[in-house]
C-alpha cells in the first residue's frame, strides 16, 4: 500500500466504531475495569509493553493509539509515543538513554532549544556532550569515548541544512555500543526512513508537517524494537502525553500530509532556484539544490524535500538594509515554527549557534518556510523585498552597525 493510500484508508478501520471514518476523540483520564481480574490482566499487558492497553488516560486512549500506530508504520519503526511538543520528544529521547557520567555526541547543526537543553539541563546531571561537524560522516568514529552512549543527529540541520550520512554515523555508533537518535522533522516519515539507515530512535516535532495547520503542538518518538521499552519507561515515568484535541488535529493533518508536501516541495524548489539566480544571494541552503551541503547524500537517501530552507546574502548589506528586506515582506510573515500552510521568514545568525563547524559565510542569513500559496506570488513578494534591500544599499557605516 502506498503512503498516500495508507493515509486515506490504512490508519483506522471505520468498522471499529460503526462505520465512522475518523477515530472518535476520547477525553479521558479515569478508565474503569470490569473486575479485579480485568484490571490484573490489563496490568500485565501494560507491563509487557507490546500492545496498546487502555489503562489510564495519560498512557493512551484509542484516539492516541491510532495516530501512534500510523506514524510508526509510516516511518518503518516498531512503536511510537506522542508527547506534548517537539522539544519534549527531542529531550526525552536523549535523557532516556543518558545517565550521570555518560558522554554523548551531538550534531553542531542541532535545533537551538535542544542544544540549550544539552548545555544546561544535561550538564547539571553530569552528562557531557561533544558537538561534531555535521558533515563528518564515518570519521565520527574518532570522537567516541569509552563512556559515549548516544549520538544525536539532525538531518538536515536546523537553519543550516547540512545532510548527514546517517548510515555511516550509525555504523560507527553501533560498533561502540551507542544508540542513534535522529530528528527527522524536516523530511517527515514520507521522505526519509531513518530506521533503514541504522537509527534506533526517530523524533519529530509533529507541530510542523504532521499537524500541518499551525494550530497544535505535539512531539513524536518512534523507536526500533530494541529501544522501545527504554523510551516508553521514561515517557511514562515523566508524565509525558498529548491532549486529545491536539491528537485529533494531528490525525486530520496526517490525512493530507502527502498532498501538502507535494506542494511544499514544488513551491520550495521553485523559490530556491529563483533565489539562487539573484545577484544579492551568496548561497541557497536547500538540500535538494545542486551545490548545497550534503546534496549528494540527499539524492542517495531521501525521496523528497519539504518547504524549509535557508538563504545567505552576499556580504556588504548593512543592518538597516537587511531590516528593510525582512520588514517589507508581505506573504512571508515573520514568525517562529514552520510546517503549516503559510509561508514564514526568520533571520538567524549561525555564528552564535555553532561550536565546531565554522560558518563559511559573511552575509546576513534567513530561513524560509515556503507554504502552499501560489509560487509566482511568493517570488513576487521576495523580489519586491530584495529591491528594498538594494535600495537601502550597504556602505561602511551600515556594515559597522551589524
Amino acid at each position: 500500500m502506498s503512503p498516500e493510500t495508507f493515509l486515506s484508508h490504512g490508519m483506522f478501520d471505520p468498522e471499529e466504531f460503526g462505520g465512522v471514518v475518523n477515530p472518535p476523540v476520547f477525553h479521558a483520564s479515569t478508565v474503569t475495569f470490569r473486575n479485579l481480574e480485568d484490571m490484573e490482566a490489563r496490568g500485565k499487558a501494560m507491563s509487557d509493553a507490546e500492545c496498546d492497553v487502555l489503562w489510564y488516560g495519560r498512557k493512551g486512549t484509542p484516539t492516541t493509539f491510532v495516530l501512534q500506530n500510523a506514524l510508526a508504520q509510516l516511518e518503518g519503526g516498531y512503536r511510537s509515543l506522542l508527547v506534548s511538543s517537539g522539544l519534549a520528544a527531542c529531550t526525552s529521547a536523549i535523557i532516556a538513554f543518558a545517565k550521570a557520567g555518560d558522554h554523548i555526541l551531538v550534531s553542531d547543526s542541532v535545533y537551538g532549544p535542544t542544544r540549550h537543553y544539552i548545555e544546561t539541563v544535561l550538564a547539571r546531571f553530569n552528562v557531557s556532550a561533544s558537538f561534531y561537524d555535521p558533515m563528518l560522516g564515518a570519521d565520527i568514529a574518532a570522537m567516541f569515548r569509552p563512556n559515549t552512549t548516544l549520538v544525536y543527529a539532525e538531518s538536515p540541520g536546523s537553519n543550516t541544512f547540512e545532510v548527514q550520512d546517517i548510515r555511516a554515523i550509525a555504523n560507527a555508533a553501533h560498533r561502540h555500543g551507542a544508540v542513534v537518535v535522529v530528528d527527522n522533522t524536516w523530511a517527515t516519515p514520507l521522505f526519509f526512513k531513518p530506521f533503514e539507515h541504522g537509527a534506533d530512535v526517530s523524533v519529530h516535532a509533529a507541530t510542523k508537517y504532521i499537524v500541518g495547520h499551525s494550530d497544535a503542538s505535539m512531539g513524536v518518538i518512534t523507536t526500533n524494537r530494541e529501544s522501545w521499552k527504554t523510551i516508553r519507561e521514561y515517557v511514562f515515568a515523566t508524565g509525558q502525553n498529548a491532549g486529545p484535541d491536539d491528537v485529533y488535529l494531528a490525525q486530520r493533518g496526517l490525512r493530507t500530509m502527502a498532498l501538502r508536501l507535494e506542494r511544499h516541495q514544488r513551491n520550495g524548489l521553485a523559490v530556491a532556484e529563483w533565489l539562487a539566480s539573484r545577484s544579492e544571494v551568496a548561497q541557497v541552503l536547500h538540500p535538494g539544490l545542486p551545490g548545497a551541503p550534503g546534496y549528494a547524500l540527499w539524492c542517495r537517501d531521501f525521496t523528497g524535500a519539504s518547504g524549509l530552507f535557508s538563504v545567505v546574502l552576499k556580504p556588504g548589506f548593512g543592518r538597516e538594509a537587511f531590516r528593510a528586506f525582512i520588514d517589507s515582506l508581505k506573504l512571508f510573515r515573520l514568525g517562529f515554527s514552520w510546517g503549516g500552510f503559510e509561508s514564514l521568514v526568520m533571520p538567524f545568525d549561525p555564528k552564535t549557534e555553532r561550536a565546531v563547524a565554522p560558518w563559511p559565510y559573511a552575509g546576513h542569513a534567513f530561513r524560509l518556510h515556503v507554504g502552499l500559496e501560489g509560487r509566482d506570488d511568493l517570488i513576487a513578494d521576495l523580489e519586491a523585498s530584495l529591491n528594498q534591500l538594494t535600495k537601502h544599499g550597504s556602505g561602511d557605516c551600515a556594515d559597522r552597525a551589524v
